[in-house]
């Protein structure tokens, strides 16, 4: 592709690799290739089931060996989704059953007291107007974090203030509580503001010192986007058009962040207090496994590296990469050498390590858990979107329909190093799992391209643990009305 030279001046300015722009280029070209899924992961086979026994041993494990801990919450999505049935009554007069529940069910909202102090006129477009304009509560406006989500006799309590007591509760390491939230620009102020009308009430409750921080989608992992025929898309100054490339950009705002353990969790995916504890148990209990499993890899690493390695302890690691990291290497492996096998059994274990909690599928849209060929041969577990199949495919069709269970992006990672240093993420991640969509711009049709997701592609060559979790762990809020969800609503 042949770019101007006001092209490579806004490609310097967005600092941003003019190689990288080309990659992206030659994607929308050639297209991404589908996933090849072996088989769905299933408990006993790619995901473990932890009995009262084991949660109790994990959680103890967690609170003697757990330090420098972080909790990582993406929360630059703005709510707008949220309120789409109700965009459609107040801008166009439609209204249908979503609307109407949500009207009959207005006081029951925890920013109903709020709200109702913007209330001018007690016609359902007024109260529309209220909750989602400017001139009321700006709802429509705003991200999920600031918006109220619980009540509680005393006060509602926003998302991110869910995530406060969350992070007091399971990221606490001698009552200091990390917390990073991923967010806009042009809401950063609004979440510091926030932040700091309420950090010290929180401190005061949980007896903690939170360490607070914030980062924003780095403009230089925009993607290009392009016009029908794949060619770079302007807009109507002549510059090239880039946009924001989805959560797989948010691997290098996490890859910027040092701690031994980080949580991850979606800003959305909080309950009240009364229901919190399950919540807690295990993600204490999945950070047990991870510290378990990291020192199990930690120590193999060093004997492998050793001079002189036996070939019993090859045959050890090989196994401990198959019958636990559940990484199966590719066919012909047994007529390898004895230092191929070693080779290969160090740059597996040598990778950043991840514990995903799984739920089971109740027809939630969504990523799952999978065993998939890897270029290389190997086999492994990976957290794949439904995108990402050939569903056109009768074999892979019936792989991804007979999944039992589904991803509600509760991670535990480690990206820390036997030499106590950290793993460069985007080192790790497969280029080949991204996202072609289509958008539109001023009317004109243009293709946009996504980053592999930041739980899907972004860490596909990552060690990865699946563990079942219990179903009320997992509580997101895509529309207004699910806040009515007898797990959002006090007791």
């Amino acid at each position: 592709m042949n770019f101007n030279e006001k092209d490579l001046k806004q490609i310097r300015d967005r600092k941003s690799e003019l190689s990288t722009i080309e990659a992206q280029l030659e994607n929308f070209r050639t297209g991404f290739p589908f996933i090849k899924a072996v088989r769905p992961a299933t408990i006993s086979d790619g995901i473990l089931r932890l009995d009262e026994e084991k949660l109790e041993k994990y959680q103890t494990l967690f609170h003697k060996k757990a330090k420098n801990l972080l909790k990582f919450v993406p929360a630059s999505g703005a709510a707008s989704r949220m309120f789409k049935s109700l965009y459609s009554a107040k801008d166009e007069g439609k209204v249908d059953a979503s609307v109407q529940q949500f009207e009959e069910n207005l006081q029951k909202f925890a920013f109903y007291n709020s709200l109702s102090t913007f209330i001018k006129e007690e016609t359902l477009k007024g109260k529309l107007n209220a909750l989602l304009t400017p001139q009321g509560l700006d709802y429509g406006n705003l991200p999920k974090g600031l918006l109220e989500f619980h009540s509680y006799p005393e006060k509602a309590r926003t998302a991110i203030e869910e995530h406060l007591v969350e992070g007091a509760l399971y990221a606490n390491h001698k009552g200091r509580v990390k917390l990073h939230f991923t967010v806009s620009p042009e809401h950063k102020k609004k979440f510091k503001t926030l932040i700091d009308q309420v950090k010290e009430e929180y401190e005061r409750k949980y007896e903690v010192k939170y360490s607070i921080s914030f980062s924003e989608q780095k403009s230089s992992t925009d993607t290009i986007a392009v016009d029908a025929k794949n060619e770079p898309f302007r807009d109507d100054k002549g510059n090239l058009l880039f946009r924001p490339a989805g959560h797989g950009a948010l691997l290098e705002n996490l890859n910027d962040l040092k701690a031994d353990i980080i949580f991850i969790k979606n800003i959305d995916n909080v309950v009240p207090d009364h229901l919190k504890n399950e919540t807690v148990k295990y993600k204490k209990a999945l950070a047990g496994i991870l510290l378990d499993y990291q020192k199990t890899i930690f120590s193999f690493i060093k004997r492998l590296e050793k001079t002189e390695v036996s070939a019993y302890m090859i045959q050890k690691a090989n196994r401990f990469l198959r019958q636990q990291l559940n990484v199966e290497p590719p066919k012909g492996f047994r007529n390898w050498s004895i230092e191929e096998k070693k080779a290969f059994a160090i740059e597996k274990l040598r990778r950043p390590l991840r514990v995903c909690g799984m739920v089971k599928n109740v027809g939630e849209p969504g990523g799952g858990p999978f065993w998939v060929s890897n270029t290389d041969g190997s086999v492994s577990l990976q957290v794949v979107e439904s995108a990402q199949f050939n569903l056109q495919n009768k074999r892979q069709k019936s792989i991804f329909e007979q999944a039992t269970h589904f991803n509600p992006v509760d991670l535990i990672c480690s990206f820390k190093t036997p030499e106590n240093t950290y793993y460069h993420l985007p080192d790790f991640r497969d280029d080949q799992t991204g996202f072609i969509t289509e958008k539109s711009q001023n009317g004109k049709t243009l293709k946009a391209q996504e980053l592999p997701g930041l739980w899907n592609g972004a860490m596909a060559n990552w060690n990865t643990i699946f563990v079942e979790v219990p179903l009320i762990t997992f509580n997101p809020v895509k529309t207004v009305n699910d806040l009515l969800r007898k797990e959002h609503q006090p007791l």
